[in-house]
């Protein structure tokens, strides 16, 4: 699949941090075209195409890009017969629709987002929560079409959606311009409902789904609305609320001012009992055609007879404007229960006891359950009580929280384009800026060499420490890697994988020591790449070091699955990698202490310092397999050979057939396997090193270093991990 690279019309605007050169990831390393829900690993590493940003946004101005703002505002009062406007304005369908795109991002493996504008394809544009979200495509497709692959779907979805609180008065904090548009919805077949959603996050109850997922219910951007399991429980919601919204990234503060400054826009639909009728996955030619009304009603199922939620109403009495009404009226009135024309359970507004007006003067909107259920905890209340006091508290807040909103699976912040980018954010995990002049490395690979020529188990720890340090980069959301070396910090040092690396640090704080112009990040990676010992492996210089950790890093750490294929297979895709890359990486030799601290009993050979060969490969295939006793099956040894030792996740590399046939081609083809190796460390080494949406600072730069040596430190380490010790599996 060509993920093509529509950057936008903002690409032209940073044209010195993204050079027309630069390029875009392709399926798997091949280009072609994948079919709709197919298979393939998005997103891969080190493989790109220029064809599609090449030139792309090279011809655009600020007077362009301003002409495309003035497009999309133009598209708001507009209003189609095909499906009117509600009150004249598509604005609030079009924040629905951003909302939409970029609300299903979770923390867990960093999946979902707007990047890739995958809403326009199943699984996404049938969800239940997208009823009606096809008709804002069509209003937008014209201006697609007008300014073809110069704007992404992605970028124009969210764009429309800041363009849209802008017009209505509300905050807008900046725009991350850069996303880039997928072919198909496979990358977004693991936010379900689908056999891969199953496989790796599984929910026994829909409604109750928990972590890995995001939302509580597959099929919704978060919770049920209408309470848990659809009972009208405002207290079970608010805690509903505060654990799916923290899944997804977000504080109280961030929650509240999102749902309450969201809420200040729009109304819902629910005007018959009967539906929106089929979705695009049942009637993909004229999906959601609307049941409710007279059939011969020019109106009949749009306008006042649209079915989309199937509540009915809208949140506060002047829903084009911005304002904090919305917090102001959840604490004015009391709230009673009632039911939508479609049977569902919202809630009127009362006069609340000793209230001065009259019953005439009660506005006609209306709330749903996880509105009231703000008023049911105290932080919420509090934080429902400061941002109707403070419009302009509420302001910052929100402008903030939409950013983030509509931000958080671009990755870091040298990822976005555009001249309306917002100042770093916390959640971007900034980093110092990059030296103008790469520092010589010289000193410091004398020095490396010198230590690594010291101990023999030196040079498979230090590998360990790189691939640990480099190998959290997702591709799903461009976070993680090396760069920052926060691996020398908590939370980061204290993962279980982690394990006796602080005395590989130390022993690069020496070199640091004596040469401070390298940093601990491209020690790290530099000292891994010496110990490979691998003709012309390429070192690119100039990474950075974070002052201090950060919890956010705690989302990168591996998680456990039930099912160890499922396991590897899904952490190769979350770092988009290929078969053959995560087959080749998986064959670095390891230390055999670093095992033994891990909690294992040895590694796949016995020698003390082994060169990176296929070996690897050889003893999975020739050997036979036993369970550990008391391993919980993560650990075999080789039936007759002592101190032999496998874990399942490399066992995974034969127990399925995919994977299989790549490790019987390294078993029979040394020579290809250390170069595809080669080829694959890099990739993941310098995954991180951004420059702009699709260029890496290292794909045109000059070797730093040739990191071979003639001295030998022949030993690579990593620990292919098994999922309960969460070190690295593959």
């Amino acid at each position: 699949m060509s993920r093509t690279c529509k950057l936008g019309v903002l690409a032209a605007l940073a044209l010195a941090t993204v050079p027309a050169s630069a390029s875009c990831p392709f399926l798997g390393g091949q280009k072609g075209s994948q079919p709709d829900l197919g298979v393939g690993v998005d997103r891969a590493l080190g493989s790109y195409d220029d064809s599609y940003y090449s030139g792309s946004g090279a011809d655009f101005s600020r007077e362009t890009y301003e002409a495309l703002q003035a497009d999309i505002t133009a598209v708001f009062t507009d209003s189609q017969d095909f499906w009117p406007a509600d009150f004249g304005n598509y604005a609030p369908l079009m924040i629905r629709l951003a909302w939409h795109c970029n609300g299903n991002y979770r923390q867990s493996d960093g999946r979902g987002g707007c990047d890739g504008g995958r809403i326009r394809f199943n699984p996404e544009r049938s969800w239940a929560d997208n009823t009606n979200l096809d008709k804002a495509l069509t209003l937008l497709q014209p201006i697609k079409l007008k300014y073809g692959d110069a704007v992404s779907w992605g970028d124009l979805i969210t764009l429309t959606g800041n363009e849209a609180i802008r017009s209505m008065g509300g905050p807008v904090l900046g725009f991350c311009a850069g996303r880039l548009d997928d072919a198909s919805g496979f990358d977004s077949l693991e936010l379900g409902p689908s056999p891969e959603q199953e496989a790796v996050a599984p929910c026994a109850v829909n409604g109750t789904c928990e972590f890995p997922l995001g939302t509580s219910t597959v099929g919704l951007i978060y919770v049920n609305p209408e309470g848990p399991l659809g009972v009208p429980d405002p207290a079970g919601s608010a805690a509903d609320i505060r654990d799916v919204f923290r899944r997804m990234g977000m504080n109280d503060s961030e929650t509240v001012a999102l749902i309450g400054g969201g809420h200040a826009f729009g109304k819902f639909h629910g005007a018959c009992a009967t539906g929106p009728g089929a979705d695009p996955t049942d009637a993909p030619e004229a999906p959601w055609p609307g049941t409710c009304g007279d059939p011969d009603s020019p109106t009949f199922g749009r306008a006042e007879n649209t079915f989309t939620s199937g509540f009915e109403g809208q949140w506060t009495v002047e829903p084009l404007v911005w304002d904090n009404a919305y917090f102001k009226d959840l604490l004015e009135y009391d709230w009673v229960m009632t039911e939508s024309p479609a049977d569902q359970v919202q809630w009127f507004p009362v006069l609340k006891e000793g209230a001065t007006e009259t019953k005439d003067e009660i506005p006609d909107i209306i709330m749903l359950t996880s509105d009231i259920a703000l008023l049911y905890d105290e932080e919420y209340l509090a934080l429902v009580e400061l941002f109707a006091s403070d419009l302009s508290y509420l302001d910052t807040a929100f402008a903030a929280a939409w950013y983030k909103l509509t931000s958080r699976d671009m990755g870091q912040f040298q990822r976005c384009v555009g001249t309306d980018v917002a100042p770093p954010q916390d959640f971007q995990l900034p980093l110092p800026e990059a030296p103008t002049d790469l520092p010589d490395t010289e000193g410091a690979k004398s020095a490396i060499m010198s230590i690594l020529s010291s101990d023999p188990s030196y040079p498979a720890l230090f590998v360990t420490l790189a691939w640990q340090c480099a190998s959290t980069y997702r591709s799903t959301d461009y976070l993680g890697g090396c760069n920052g070396a926060r691996i020398r910090f908590s939370p980061e040092r204290d993962w279980a994988g982690n394990q006796s690396l602080d005395q590989v640090l130390s022993l690069l704080s020496l070199v640091q020591d004596e040469y401070p112009d390298v940093s601990y990040a491209d020690l790290i990676v530099l000292a891994g790449n010496l110990a490979l010992d691998l003709d012309d492996l390429p070192f690119c210089a100039g990474r950075v070091d974070a002052a201090e950790g950060d919890e956010l890093i705690s989302i990168l750490e591996p998680r456990e699955y039930d099912d160890v294929i499922v396991g590897v297979r899904d952490r190769m895709k979350i770092r988009g990698l290929s078969v053959a890359q995560m087959v080749a990486l998986a064959g670095r030799p390891r230390s055999a202490s670093h095992m033994v601290a891990l909690g294992f009993s040895g590694s796949y050979t016995d020698e003390e310092n082994p060169a990176l060969s296929n070996a690897f490969y050889v003893t999975l295939l020739t050997e036979t397999w036993e369970e550990v006793p008391g391993s919980n099956g993560q650990e075999f040894q080789a039936v007759g050979r002592s101190g032999i030792y496998v874990l399942a996740t490399d066992l995974a590399l034969v127990w399925d057939p995919e994977f299989k046939a790549q490790t019987v081609m390294y078993a029979e083809d040394n020579e290809q396997f250390l170069k595809d190796f080669a080829s694959a460390w890099t990739a993941v080494m310098n995954a991180d090193r951004f420059d702009g949406p699709t260029g890496n600072v290292c794909d045109d730069a000059p070797d730093s270093d040739d990191s071979s040596d003639d001295s030998s430190s022949d030993s690579d380490s990593s620990d292919s991990s098994s999922s309960d010790s969460d070190s690295d599996d593959h």
